[in-house]
């Protein structure tokens, strides 16, 4: 993490919210995904959301993940691990544009220094779930591992309707727009008749 001094008050109970989204099994899902993607070279971090960080942070992990996707035209070209902290964001910043490139929406990215400085783990988590997800709708062969560690995104399906067919439907009332059949007020009663003295 960061080198930053605690947080009190109001920041503190917005990290801890923060904090709290954080999944440790979704961890153990991704940490076993990314190792059958990248091969033995990436290692294992160490259990725990500290281990998790430190394994990501210099965006070499991430860079490789992102490229075994492709099955041509990488579009990391270069992975070079670096002690400079500017270094591991430019990384990781491209890890990110490689990700969108691949269809992960912006809303699903996390930001650089959500993972740099440890700020929203969880957001990452989400993030290489979108990516997984990705990965598992588009079945290009290039993902590896379990396909039901995510969930497959919905897809178009689209319909052609012949010019009778949409005739036809044009005749059909829908019951959403309600029915007036057998509407009458035969049977209706409403508390006593009338007494007529």
């Amino acid at each position: 993490m960061a080198n930053k001094g605690p947080s009190y008050g109001l920041s503190r109970q917005v990290q801890d919210k923060i904090d709290s989204k954080y999944d440790p099994e979704l961890e153990m899902i991704l940490v076993e995904w990314i190792s059958r993607q990248c091969g033995s070279g990436v290692g294992r971090p160490e259990p725990g959301k500290t281990g998790f960080q430190a394994w990501l942070k210099d965006g070499c992990v991430l860079s490789e993940l992102v490229n075994s996707l492709f099955a041509q035209d990488k579009p990391v070209k270069k992975i070079q691990s670096s002690t400079m902290a500017f270094k591991q964001m430019e990384q990781i910043s491209q890890f990110l544009k490689a990700a969108e490139t691949y269809g992960v929406s912006k809303t699903d990215m996390f930001q650089t220094v959500d993972l740099w400085e440890g700020k929203d783990l969880a957001a990452v988590q989400r993030t290489l779930s979108a990516l997984g997800s990705l990965a598992v709708t588009k079945d290009e062969g290039t993902y590896s591992g379990d396909p039901n560690w995510f969930f497959k995104k919905s897809q178009e399906n689209k319909r052609d309707f012949s010019e009778d067919q949409m005739k036809a439907g044009k005749n059909v009332i829908g019951l959403q727009m309600g029915s007036n059949k057998g509407a009458s007020q035969e049977g209706m009663s409403y508390g006593r008749p009338r007494q007529i003295l």
